[in-house]
């Protein structure tokens, strides 16, 4: 049997070109969605008198007879027949005879495939913010574990001024809320159906768009068919929202690769999360973060590669737009793969809370609170921090941190010095300061972690709905 778009030519195609152009190699991904659409597809025929309601019912049989095949591995996709709708009208003829060919009435494998990707990439959103938010719980419990619990606050990697590390964590649970929310967003930009649009100008048959939006639960169809089977922007975006989720896991990732060195020594991964070395048998490497980490680079890589697909395509469907779907896929499974192990990785994490009191202890992270102390005291900001400056020396010169001097060393810098900086330096005392909305206090974190599980509440309730 030769192509089902054969009539035109009167040779057979190159099978350098079949093994080129074909993309059932990757497109079989989308089986579910494809039978999923031309279940709809089928049965508004069907409805619009434009197919015998018979024969509809013959079509659907074949396609779920063909989709419990391709479950159970027993089709052999051919790169003969190109992508998948042409293997699953292939397979399905070969079920139920010539009537198979009807399936294909009033539409075109551009808007199919449009349809397909719609399918595909509106569960997926679905199932990572249902991942993502698996990460924040799991990050909110640690938090909530944590909330006594101090570290080093830096910038430029330079102790800054220390924090709860509660609070820390917290941060990465706003920025995974940043991205949940893109993905909702970007849902109903997905939830649109492409499906009558044809090759590219509609179709002369009376067919009902509407309806198969609603046999999809798809929220409307797009408005103009050039638009329908020519956007990508779906995917565009959702690579470039999965490259900010990249980003974040691996600015985390980062992290959790200091903490557990023995330089920094504030973390330990479990053993499940972690490898050794096949030559040093003290090693614990944290491959999981290192391999996400490396991983982000080439999810940035697909969101460029499809850019660049775009760039200049005239309307409206050309061969070019094939290139849309490796980089998805690979996306999705580069995406879901981290999240899958991010979770339970921090859920598991153990914190050495006494070698994070250590740290704090042995810096100058509080030199900012005397500042606030001798400005308290009437002294100007900038000549306080003149102050502090040459104060910090002296500690770094003789050896000391600000909690080690005397009242007299402190008195040599300022007058203005009393007992009661000792209570000021206290990391507790430094920390508990910074009682301002969003900031390290502990009653600000703790609301902070309130605030988070109405978040987690939240998106259940948007997963439960979307599911």
């Amino acid at each position: 049997m030769g192509k089902l778009w054969g009539g035109r030519f009167t040779k057979q195609t190159n099978h350098l070109v079949d093994e080129y152009t074909a993309s059932i190699g990757f497109d079989q991904a989308l089986a579910e969605e494809d039978i999923q659409g031309s279940l709809a597809h089928v049965t508004m025929l069907g409805k619009c008198g434009i197919v015998p309601q018979e024969e509809v019912e013959t079509i659907k049989a074949g396609l779920q007879t063909v989709l419990d095949k391709i479950r159970r591995g027993e089709i052999e996709f051919s790169v003969a027949d190109e992508d998948i709708h042409m293997n699953v009208e292939k397979n399905l003829i070969a079920e139920i005879g010539p009537v198979g060919g009807k399936l294909h009435t009033g539409r075109s494998r551009n808007d199919q495939v449009a349809t397909d990707m719609h399918l595909y990439l509106r569960k997926r959103v679905v199932e990572l913010a249902g991942m993502l938010h698996e990460l924040q719980k799991s990050l909110i419990g640690q938090a909530r574990d944590n909330l006594d619990t101090i570290i080093p606050g830096y910038t430029h990697l330079q102790r800054a001024q220390p924090i709860l590390f509660a609070h820390h964590l917290m941060a990465y649970v706003s920025m995974f809320q940043r991205d949940i929310e893109r993905l909702m967003d970007s849902y109903k930009r997905i939830n649109v159906l492409p499906l009558g649009a044809g090759a590219l100008a509609g179709t002369t048959f009376p067919i009902d768009r509407h309806f198969v939006a609603e046999q999809l639960q798809f929220d409307r169809v797009y408005e103009n068919s050039l638009d329908a089977v020519s956007d990508r922007d779906f995917i565009v975006e959702f690579l470039s929202h999965a490259s900010i989720i990249m980003m974040h896991l691996s600015r985390l990732s980062e992290e959790l690769v200091l903490w557990s060195s023995t330089e920094f020594n504030f973390i330990e991964l479990d053993d499940a999360f972690c490898t050794g070395s096949s030559i040093m048998p003290q090693k614990k490497n944290p491959d999981v973060p290192e391999l996400v980490r490396g991983k982000t680079g080439r999810v940035y890589g697909n969101l460029m590669g499809l850019l660049t697909v775009l760039k200049s395509l005239p309307l409206a469907y050309n061969k070019d737009m094939q290139e849309d779907k490796e980089g998805m896929f690979d996306t999705v499974a580069t995406l879901e793969g981290a999240l899958q192990l991010f979770g339970p990785m921090i859920a598991t994490m153990k914190v050495n809370k006494s070698r994070m009191r250590e740290a704090v202890n042995q810096d100058f992270s509080n030199a900012t609170d005397i500042a606030d102390f001798l400005v308290g005291k009437g002294l100007p900001f900038r000549q306080a921090h003149e102050v502090i400056g040459k104060t910090v020396l002296y500690c770094i010169q003789q050896g000391k941190y600000l909690l080690d001097l005397t009242m007299e060393e402190f008195q040599q810098f300022s007058p203005l010095f009393d007992d009661t900086i000792y209570e000021v330096l206290r990391p507790e005392t430094v920390v508990n300061a910074r009682n301002v909305y969003g900031g390290t206090a502990t009653d600000q974190v703790a609301e902070a972690i309130k605030r988070g599980e109405v978040l987690l509440s939240m998106t259940e309730q948007w997963l439960a709905e979307h599911v």
